[in-house]
């Protein structure tokens, strides 16, 4: 249900946009009782909105014509996805359209509050996606990714090959990768960090717990930093070619690291749980004929059996 200022604010641009209008029609438009629609019209009056009344048969309300709008205002959600629209924005920008986004984009941080604008920077810090890809969002997108932003402690439930189960997590940064979208998080109750697909997250709820005040200063950039692999996990080399370094970057797990370029291309290093196998076979496999190297000889064995049970199942 609407927040009453929330809905005054709207009720005032329904009321600039006719002009004229009647009880019924206001009824109907907000989805309120008559006894609402006029403390409505009241409150309306009261912060200055020129209405009267127009009495007789055809009688309703009507908006003088010295009003004047009310400065445009955005909730949370509003600024989020207008920072998307931005964001996508950019993949037009050009001399094709003459749109330049640089300058779009210093605009609409002049209209906004200066709390909008720390929420936009916050956004740009938490939040990574690339134009134009599709990827599986899930129920709870939108909810993570506040989360994150506002570094707010969740608890979720969370499906995955090794079942269901609920986690209690603080979100530092949510961002798309090969399909999918993406949370970095830390487990509390595991005391470690954990990457979660949000398509897999079943349920959310907030915490009314306070965020741990040390890890505040994780976001998209440092993240990876708190990942520590187990006594268990066995570590990997790779080769990659015919990808930029950028597009590599950008596709590296937080348990890898790009450690240079070679004939065969750019060689990736990294490690994975035991449990984590079936993962990382299929996420090398995602590289297709650019992968040209694994190492430990059991990887790269692993990953033939894999591709030949891909090959059994067509």
């Amino acid at each position: 249900m609407m927040r009453k200022s929330e809905r005054l604010q709207w009720m005032q641009r329904y009321v600039h946009r006719r002009q004229r209008f009647t009880l019924r029609q206001l009824m109907e438009e907000f989805s309120i009782s008559r006894s609402t629609a006029l403390r409505d019209i009241e409150s309306l009056e009261e912060i200055g909105l020129p209405i009267y009344a127009e009495h007789g048969r055809h009688g309703g309300y009507r908006l003088l014509d010295t009003a004047t709008l009310p400065p445009v205002s955005f909730t949370a959600n509003e600024v989020l996805a207008l920072y998307f629209s931005m964001q996508a924005l950019q993949s037009f920008s050009g001399d094709a359209f003459g749109v330049s986004f640089h300058s779009i984009h210093a605009r609409f941080l002049d209209i906004v509050t200066p709390h909008q604008r720390q929420q936009i920077e916050q956004f740009h810090n938490r939040i990574s996606f690339y134009h134009g890809e599709q990827a599986r969002t899930g129920e709870y997108l939108e909810q993570m990714l506040l989360a994150a932003v506002k570094q707010q402690i969740v608890h979720i439930d969370y499906s995955s090959a090794r079942g269901t189960g609920q986690r209690r997590i603080q979100p530092f940064a949510v961002y798309v990768m090969q399909g999918y979208w993406y949370c970095q998080s830390y487990d509390l109750d595991k005391e470690a960090y954990r990457v979660f697909r949000c398509d897999r997250i079943t349920g959310v709820m907030l915490s009314d717990e306070a965020p741990r005040e040390q890890l505040s200063h994780f976001d998209l950039h440092n993240a990876r930093s708190l990942r520590q692999p187990s006594v268990r996990a066995v570590q990997f080399q790779c080769a990659v070619d015919e990808l930029s370094e950028s597009d590599l970057q950008a596709r590296l797990l937080p348990s890898m690291t790009l450690i240079g370029k070679g004939h065969d291309g750019w060689h990736v290093q990294g490690s994975y749980e035991p449990e984590e196998q079936e993962f990382i076979l299929s996420y090398l496999s995602g590289f297709g004929t650019k992968l040209k190297q694994v190492e430990p000889p059991q990887l790269r064995e692993q990953l033939k059996q894999y591709y030949q049970r891909l090959l059994e199942q067509l």
